[in-house]
């Protein structure tokens, strides 16, 4: 992927100093953070860049969401400017105290058509799109909007940039959507993206964590956020 290619290439070039901070295991970290429900969410609508407002759930998820990664004292949070994502992203800001950046590059895939309809639907009225699109093609136009190559390529560009106004050390928490950010993962870790379904779906308001190694970026934690429900033993 020649855009992705020429952005790696530049990043390498323009960190000399950070191999050897690295080994003395400083780094930046990206975490990316997926928006919590919407009504459209729990009805099983492709939502894409229809601005879709969280529901009660997913107020709830952002604000618990919130307490667990404001432990991680981020340096800086950005979001796409969908509502959904600035909603989620809010509870964080007010706990820090810190303004959000808005940043179109992290909206969801733009799906023309299919935007509003259910998985059943899309399969009826489009059965040759459908099974490309769940083959993993990069390049179909999604009804009719973006290609995940395009969609992937804003995102790497998205956390570049938000990369390179950390400290060495530093965090950035990035409030994005489920597709975009998985096409973003795939495309910071070198993965082909007719691949990129092997990175595995994130819950509304879970999130997946990157490091800068010395190579480009590894995925240290995926989908994370949610946690099962303790056992209880009773002693006797």
């Amino acid at each position: 992927m020649e855009g992705l290619s020429d952005h790696r290439a530049a990043g390498r070039g323009e960190r000399r100093t950070g191999p050897a901070l690295r080994r003395r295991g400083v780094s930046r970290r990206i975490v990316l953070w997926r928006h919590g429900r919407t009504e459209w969410n729990a009805s099983g609508r492709f939502q894409g860049q229809t601005d879709v407002a969280l529901d009660d759930l997913g107020r709830e998820q952002a604000q618990e969401a919130a307490s667990r990664l404001a432990a991680l004292a981020p340096n800086l949070l950005v979001s796409s400017d969908l509502q959904r994502a600035q909603d989620t992203c809010a509870p964080l800001a007010g706990i820090l105290g810190l303004d959000v950046d808005l940043d179109a590059r992290l909206r969801e895939t733009f799906a023309g058509e299919w935007q509003g309809c259910t998985t059943p639907e899309i399969a009826s009225r489009w059965p040759d799109e459908f099974k490309a699109w769940r083959g993993g093609d990069p390049l179909l136009r999604v009804g009719g909007g973006e290609t995940r190559q395009e969609v992937a390529e804003r995102m790497f560009a998205a956390v570049t940039d938000a990369a390179a106004r950390l400290p060495e050390d530093g965090l950035a928490v990035l409030t994005s959507h489920g597709g975009s950010s998985r096409l973003g993962i795939a495309a910071l870790i070198g993965l082909p993206l007719h691949r990129f379904t092997n990175v595995g779906g994130l819950s509304n308001c879970s999130w997946s964590m990157l490091r800068e190694g010395d190579d480009g970026w590894i995925l240290v934690e995926h989908n994370a956020g949610t946690l099962p429900t303790p056992v209880v033993i009773e002693e006797g």
